[in-house]
């Protein structure tokens, strides 16, 4: 889970059949639904959010991916974790797309995540263990 590098977090993403298109590489939105699901999963994990239920929710403000390489099932593929930048209220994630075991990214992604109360809608601190989990295990690895 935790490697050296601009990414001290990975996840690793196991590719399907059904997400190749029609050229035989995986489609430009398996992309992003890696990276969604990653960031969310370390959330849940490693920082306790609970997006059903819980007092804060993160919302995808923003997004973007730029494509190095092709990749395609059955590729077994890693979303490397990083942070960009950890505000008050939103937390800009930098992730890669690598295949397993290596350094060297195929895709590049960004997520930006705002973190509401999930009953108003409204800007909310990130919540304290999701801050946590950044810092311990992303920001500042083997501290």
């Amino acid at each position: 889970m935790t490697a050296p590098g601009p990414y001290p977090v990975r996840e690793p993403f196991a590719t399907r059949w059904n997400d190749n298109d029609q050229y035989g590489h995986l489609n430009n939105t398996v992309y992003y639904a890696a990276m969604d699901t990653a960031v969310n999963a370390f959330m849940i994990r490693e920082g306790g959010l609970e997006p059903i239920g819980g007092a804060a929710i993160a919302l995808c403000a923003a997004s973007s991916c730029e494509f190095r390489a092709s990749a395609g099932f059955p590729e077994p593929l890693e979303v490397g974790i990083g942070i960009e930048r950890l505000g008050t209220t939103s937390i800009s994630w930098a992730l890669g797309i690598l295949r397993s075991g290596e350094d060297e990214p195929i895709a590049t992604g960004r997520f930006v995540h705002v973190f509401v109360d999930a009953a108003t809608r409204r800007p909310t601190p990130v919540p304290a263990s999701v801050r946590s989990a950044i810092e311990t295990l992303i920001l500042h690895p083997g501290r």
